[in-house]
């Protein structure tokens, strides 16, 4: 049978056969004993993945011994910022920010207790769906996409399968046709005049498209049987539910170092993050990877969605937190389904990395922009303080972003070895939740590579935030190139 699938499906990251051999040996490994895992991990692991996973641990326990030694250092320093103005308008301001920030993690813990995916209806309840998939120099895993859809475990008559090619530069379009031949008329292809961007694709399909919900996947993703079923589920439920946003997981994470932390991260920021915001009815951003809205809530904004404007350039990122943001604003509640899950490649090196946090950076500032028009307004019916909660928790990161920025700057060139130690104590501290979370959730071994996402993230992608504001006018995907071979 992998000879018969690989000429179709090996694709320049990971596909669907693929990411089904890691699930089972995922599977297996989870029986063995802790140190039958150890021992697992250090076979299969490349020699530069155990010295960073090493390094990392190394940095924190010998950070954590420093810190022990260089206490009376730390009370030096307090006591001189409590003796100026200054350093205690600092210390007041650190203060207050701490405890909003762990009161609000506590309440966003207790609403994840609360939530409960809603299980797939019936087949008769089931809505028509439009299934669209925008493409751009995706070559064969646009394929694997199409494939993995018109798989899905849901009533044939009731999907269209629409694929657009964004004016790609390399075989995109051959490998639709390939789908197309296969596939026949369970999936319809076209192609855009030239690109356009993915935006205007998606515009494309929505216009064309004639089911009662709206399906939107990216062309590097690929989704489970159930997973168009579970993810339109809640629209039967909820008559007033206009989005739901998909669980999304890393599908190349079987070598690279990135999307091992990134899969980590990912699931803490969709089956933690949005689980809890799902419980307000007011998920604050459904994916590009997988999303659904209802066809109705999607037209009554769709123009100004194609036609938005940030300081006078078209809107050409952001589109995912576009719509949401317009369907919330018309009263809608928009969820998420921890059971609709889709797994999605993410950048291996670290320049494809940070050009796609810089594009989700400068949507967060926009969009958190639109948001503060509506969210202290009568935008919907029903509780609004937990919509208003999580704007305020987004929107204060951008207003401290630069002050902290400045703070962190002087602490390295005034405390160096304070602010060495500090930090990576912080780091095991404030990063043994999400390892926690994703041991319990999938494996123990995978889920400390959010040590090490954190030690990235905090010295090597702390600029992305302040970038992204002084930024924010900017247009460009920055990561549609053409893939390299």
């Amino acid at each position: 049978m992998r000879q018969i699938l690989e000429p179709f499906m090996k694709t320049k990251n990971t596909t669907k056969y693929e990411m089904n051999t890691i699930k089972n040996k995922n599977s297996n490994t989870e029986k063995k004993s802790f140190f039958a895992k150890i021992g697992h991990l250090i076979e299969n692991a490349n020699a530069w993945g155990i010295f960073v996973m090493g390094s990392t641990f190394v940095l924190m326990f010998g950070s954590a011994y420093l810190a022990y030694i260089l206490q009376n250092d730390f009370t030096q320093l307090h006591l001189e910022r409590r003796s100026t103005l200054i350093g205690l308008i600092f210390m007041v301001v650190a203060a207050v920010f701490f405890v909003f920030k762990l009161s609000f993690f506590i309440y966003t813990f207790i609403r994840f207790l609360k939530y409960k995916a809603i299980p797939s209806v019936s087949n008769e309840e089931l809505p028509t769906v439009t299934v669209i998939v925008p493409a751009y120099n995706e070559g064969k895993q646009v394929w694997a996409t199409l494939k993995s859809l018109a798989e899905s475990d849901y009533p044939e008559h009731k999907v269209q399968l629409l694929a657009i090619d964004d004016g790609s530069k390399d075989d995109t379009w051959n490998w639709m046709l390939e789908a197309k031949k296969e596939l026949g008329d369970r999936v319809s292809i076209c192609q855009q005049p030239k690109n356009m961007g993915k935006r205007h694709a998606l515009y494309r399909g929505f216009k064309e498209g004639t089911g009662e919900i709206f399906v939107t996947v990216d062309s590097d993703s690929i989704v489970d049987k159930d997973t168009l079923r579970n993810l339109v589920s809640p629209f039967i439920v909820d008559k007033n539910c206009g989005a739901v946003a998909g669980n999304i997981r890393v599908l190349n994470n079987n070598d690279a170092l990135l999307p091992k932390m990134l899969d980590v991260s990912f699931a803490l920021s969709f089956e933690f993050v949005r689980s809890s915001e799902s419980t307000l009815n007011s998920v604050l951003c459904t994916p590009g990877a997988l999303a659904a809205y209802r066809a109705t809530a999607v037209f009554a904004c769709l123009e100004q969605w194609i036609n938005q404007t940030f300081m006078g350039q078209p809107s050409d990122i952001g589109e995912d937190r576009a719509m949401t943001n317009m369907i919330l604003k018309q009263g809608f509640h928009v969820l998420f389904q921890r059971n609709a899950f889709a797994y999605t490649n993410v950048p291996e090196k670290f320049k494809g990395l940070y050009k796609m946090f810089i594009r989700w950076g400068r949507s967060n500032v926009r969009e958190n922009i639109q948001m503060s028009k509506y969210v202290f307004t009568n935008f919907r019916k029903g509780p609004k303080a937990g919509t208003r909660l999580l704007f305020f928790s987004q929107f204060s990161r951008i207003v401290l972003c630069y002050p902290f920025v400045l703070f962190m700057m002087v602490f390295v060139i005034t405390h160096p070895l304070l602010f060495i130690s500090s930090t990576f104590v912080s780091i095991l501290v404030l990063s043994t939740f999400p390892v926690l979370f994703y041991a319990k959730r999938y494996t123990l071994i995978e889920s400390f590579w959010a040590y090490s996402y954190s030690v990235l993230y905090t010295f090597g992608l702390f600029w992305i935030t302040p970038y992204a504001i002084a930024t924010a006018s900017r247009r460009g995907w920055l990561t549609r190139e053409l893939s390299q071979k």
